[in-house]
């Protein structure tokens, strides 16, 4: 079966991509029963402790005199759960998160569809239509020799990185289940060195460890060569034990890969058994243009320009 080309909307009018035996699509709804209970056993997502830390969790929003934020159920639950419940944490990581447009500025700035137009155009960032074994959604990066950097500069990706996340976080199943990060590597050239600098390192990693909304699960490395694993022994140390647990390297061992990953969610280059083809990744990117105001009311929230947060 060839590429999908198009947009499809289902009854609702909600958007998807058509791969034939699977499809790309938000999951907005709430999440399956199986995942409900794994909220409950996980999460504390439980009657009496969850309504009470909304409540706390939208009060203390409210103290916050120059956060603008939406104040409704849905978007409180959005930070609790990957926070267990505790709403003093999901603040610590609520304000962290909101904070990054003010402390990097470019890097965080603009996380809109219309704005990283060449970020999917370059095919380097998809969005798997399976979730693993597990209901984790599945997002993989090509920065190896696929990624130019002349027409996807290292902000950008960043940038398409975090458009992606904001895109799951919104959807109960991943809030609940979290998410799986896959990066190949291949052919990655010693010219892309020098684009991970400390202080891109210092960015990415504070972004994951501090201020990510989002239960990353785990970090599987594909493809990976000498000169990489270099790279990552210069910035391991500046990573805390619970991240580093959750980073595997598995070189060209498929089979390796899929002892994490159920093979029915991979494609067949990475070892998978899945029929489905990925669409191009401009055709991904006109998806998630789709909800363009979305992430646009979404871009809006925070602090406002030139606020300090205070420590």
């Amino acid at each position: 079966m060839g590429k999908a080309e198009c947009i499809s909307y289902d009854d609702n009018q909600l958007p998807y991509i058509d791969l034939g035996s699977a499809v790309i699509r938000m999951d907005k709804e709430q999440a399956p029963e199986w995942a409900l209970k794994k909220a409950q056993d996980e999460l504390r997502e439980v009657e009496g402790i969850k309504e009470q830390a909304i409540k706390e969790l939208r009060e203390l929003i409210q103290n916050e005199k120059q956060l603008n934020l939406p104040l409704d159920d849905e978007y409180m639950m959005m930070f609790l759960r990957p926070c267990h419940y505790y709403p003093d944490s999901a603040l610590k990581r609520l304000k962290n998160f909101y904070n990054m447009k003010l402390k990097y500025g470019q890097a965080c700035e603009n996380i809109v569809p219309d704005k990283l137009r060449n970020v999917f155009e370059a095919d380097i960032l998809n969005l798997l239509p399976s979730r693993d074994q597990h209901g984790r959604r599945l997002l993989v990066l090509e920065a190896g020799k696929k990624w130019k950097p002349s027409k996807v500069p290292l902000v950008d990706l960043f940038r398409g990185i975090q458009l992606t996340v904001l895109g799951s976080m919104v959807e109960p199943y991943s809030q609940i289940c979290g998410a799986v990060v896959i990066i190949d590597m291949e052919g990655l050239p010693l010219s892309h060195i020098t684009q991970f600098t400390p202080s891109f390192a210092a960015m990415l990693l504070d972004y994951i460890q501090e201020c990510i909304c989002m239960r990353l699960k785990g970090v599987h490395i594909v493809n990976n060569s000498y000169i990489f694993n270099m790279l990552f022994a210069i910035f391991k140390p500046f990573i805390r034990e619970k991240l580093r647990k959750r980073i595997f390297f598995h070189g060209k061992d498929w089979k390796s890969l899929t002892s994490h990953i159920d093979a029915s969610a991979l494609p067949p280059k990475y070892g998978g058994t899945a029929t489905w083809e990925l669409p191009p990744g401009k055709l991904l990117g006109e998806f998630f243009e789709c909800y363009l105001k979305d992430y646009q009311q979404a871009d809006s929230y925070g602090y406002p320009a030139g606020y300090k947060m205070k420590k």
